[in-house]
């Protein structure tokens, strides 16, 4: 279990979409440990494959509070197949977009098909938080951010300050903020 590095937009990386998992093999599982290491060493509540460079359609989340019990759940090829026409607004703020946050509007309740990790496939209906990180992922696996969610004049400013950093040679650290439902991955 390794903590791998988190890519930082404007990581061109962060705009490829995701291939399939063909077979859910030792290298799958090794991925998706690493992937919680890394979640929650940010800390984090979602973290995509493509977060740490790897272009696969793997997704990890834990939305536990710090002090209950951790809850992992992992979703390997996870895909919407519904969503309500009711909205919901929730803070949002990603592993790879780090002390930045923004409202994002997205549908309130959605219906995921996955795999776990045995390769048995899963529907899942969800709400709340769980919906919106589950969109959240699910748009990294698709090259989508969720500043893709909010106004041009928004996005093209956080981007700007973001290719700013980059050529100056930073632009990474979560600085003071360790609250993990802020970064949802």
């Amino acid at each position: 279990m390794a903590i791998r590095d988190i890519l930082i937009i404007p990581d061109k990386r962060l705009r490829v979409k995701s291939e399939p998992v063909k077979a859910i093999d030792a290298e799958t599982r090794a991925l998706v440990d690493d992937m919680f290491a890394t979640m929650y060493a940010a800390p984090g509540i979602g973290l995509a494959a493509i977060q740490i460079g790897v272009a696969t359609r793997v997704v990890t989340m834990d939305l536990a509070a710090k002090e209950e019990s951790p809850e992992p759940k992992v979703f390997i090829n996870p895909e919407i197949i519904g969503a309500s026409a009711e909205k919901s607004v929730y803070e949002e703020g990603c592993l790879s977009i780090p002390e930045y946050y923004e409202e994002v509007e997205r549908p309130q309740a959605v219906k995921v098909k996955y795999l776990d990790l045995d390769g048995k496939e899963h529907e899942i209906e969800a709400d709340g938080l769980l919906a919106t990180c589950l969109q959240h992922e699910i748009d990294h696996l698709n090259g989508v951010l969720f500043i893709d969610h909010i106004s041009k004049l928004k996005r093209d400013m956080v981007m700007k300050k973001f290719k700013k950093a980059a050529k100056q040679g930073g632009g990474k650290p979560l600085a003071d903020d360790t609250e993990p439902s802020h970064h949802i991955g």
